[in-house]
């Protein structure tokens, strides 16, 4: 296998963070999306979306989209387990990653991509919708900062996939798109701090 990365970019550092927690050693080829190595005739031939991650399976197919690779490596290496144990588990733990993916995570990509340059030019942005989408996100995260009152983490009694999505998000809003952490979130920090201080964070 093989792995197209981007190192600055959120989604393929989902993924990077569920390798490092499976302590897998798969082969990583960086994507320049600065430099559109993307949309590169040869890129759009393994992914016509133009778009990392994207994993090269060993039968020479190719795998786009986070959760669709984290879900095949699941499958191939089970433990530690990131996706649930059994039918119950599975189900409230792709629940809150959902959540966390649509609710958090999006908010927040919008956000970016309605104010970074780089995205300038690619597509129309538009400031009051990006204002709306910041306010979003910190709305979720203050709700989401009751849903940990005496958890650990969200979706289990252990780190999961949706532990990642989270922890990437809120990542993207204090890094890239330069905007605060939220002030007055307790359980959301000690959280973040918790999460934060493993070693896969650092992928």
């Amino acid at each position: 296998m093989k792995l197209y990365d981007f190192s600055v970019a959120p989604n393929p550092r989902r993924v990077r963070i569920f390798v490092a927690e499976k302590g897998l050693n798969i082969p990583v080829q960086e994507i320049d999306l600065y430099a559109r190595q993307s949309r590169t005739p040869e890129f759009l031939k393994k992914n016509p979306a133009g778009q990392v991650p994207l994993l090269e399976l060993d039968d020479g197919s190719y795998l786009a989209e986070s959760v669709a690779i984290c879900r095949y490596l699941e499958g191939l290496h089970p433990d530690p387990n990131l996706m649930g144990r059994d039918t119950r588990e599975q189900a409230f733990i792709e629940m809150w990653s959902r959540r966390m993916e649509l609710e958090l995570f999006g908010g927040v990509d919008r956000y970016f991509q309605n104010t970074d340059p780089m995205f300038k030019g690619r597509f129309p942005q538009f400031a009051d919708y990006a204002e709306a989408q910041r306010a979003y996100a910190v709305q979720r995260l203050t709700r989401m900062d009751g849903e940990l009152a005496g958890r650990e983490f969200i979706a289990a009694d252990r780190y999961t996939i949706a532990d990642i999505t989270a922890l990437v998000a809120i990542d993207l809003f204090t890094g890239l798109a330069k905007q605060p952490f939220p002030s007055g979130l307790p359980n959301v920090k000690r959280w973040h701090d918790t999460v934060s201080s493993r070693a896969s964070a650092k992928a």
